[in-house]
């Protein structure tokens, strides 16, 4: 969203901090997604995970799809399901170029607060619309917006899902400038990190160039761009 609550500072830290907290530990079932939040990319060393929420947003989704593409990156779209009713053949662009889908919620509800039966509610409802848009789609991911994830881990775990946190915000839903997104880039980056950007919610041009400015800078420092972890 171009606009977060105040309170969402507060929740934008580290998701392995919320693995403290009661009720976001443990497998759903054994083998499958559990309801650890994960925020580490896959592999060792100097890998770093790219995952992009809100959209699809046509403007700016497929700029930042064109850049993904240029640079053999792949990436997590988490995907607000009104925006996927809205803009289906994005969500089809973003799936046949072979990245990976993230449910990020129907309406982006704050669901702090909300029941086990509300929480499953939505996340069916908005898996159900990707799937329109992208028939049998595989949706491995669950993210919830705001980062307040109240008892969603255990019910997207449930549903197949694994939550999905970040160890990098670099705040880009309040644009600062392309220089600047790419500072941070370059200053919050940490071997294994998951990085929260945007390509939807409002205008994400400075986003998406700053995507095309650090990804080169990285690779060529010996950066690898994995995707996030299975299973917590």
């Amino acid at each position: 969203m171009s606009h977060r609550p105040k309170w969402w500072r507060r929740l934008a830290v580290p998701m392995s901090a919320l693995l403290l907290t009661g009720g976001l530990a443990g497998p759903a079932h054994a083998g499958g997604p559990t309801a650890v939040v994960v925020d580490t990319a896959r592999g060792h060393g100097d890998v770093v995970s790219f995952t992009f929420d809100d959209g699809p947003n046509p403007s700016d989704t497929l700029r930042l799809l064109d850049v993904l593409r240029r640079q053999h990156v792949r990436a997590v779209f988490c995907l607000w399901g009104d925006h996927v009713a809205e803009h289906p053949e994005v969500a089809r662009r973003i799936a046949a170029a072979g990245h990976v889908l993230c449910n990020h919620s129907m309406h982006h509800d704050d669901f702090g607060p909300w029941t086990t039966e509300q929480i499953r509610a939505d996340l069916v409802e908005t898996s159900a619309a990707i799937r329109r848009a992208v028939p049998h789609a595989r949706i491995p991911y669950f993210r919830a917006p705001y980062g307040s994830w109240g008892q969603s881990p255990q019910v997207a775990a449930e549903l197949g899902m694994q939550p999905l946190g970040w160890r990098v915000d670099i705040a880009d839903w309040e644009p600062p400038g392309t220089d600047v997104l790419v500072q941070r880039l370059r200053d919050r980056i940490t071997p294994g990190a998951v990085v929260l950007m945007h390509d939807g919610g409002g205008d994400r041009s400075q986003t998406v160039e700053a995507v095309a400015r650090i990804i080169p800078e990285l690779r060529a420092d010996g950066w690898r761009f994995t995707l996030p972890r299975r299973r917590g």
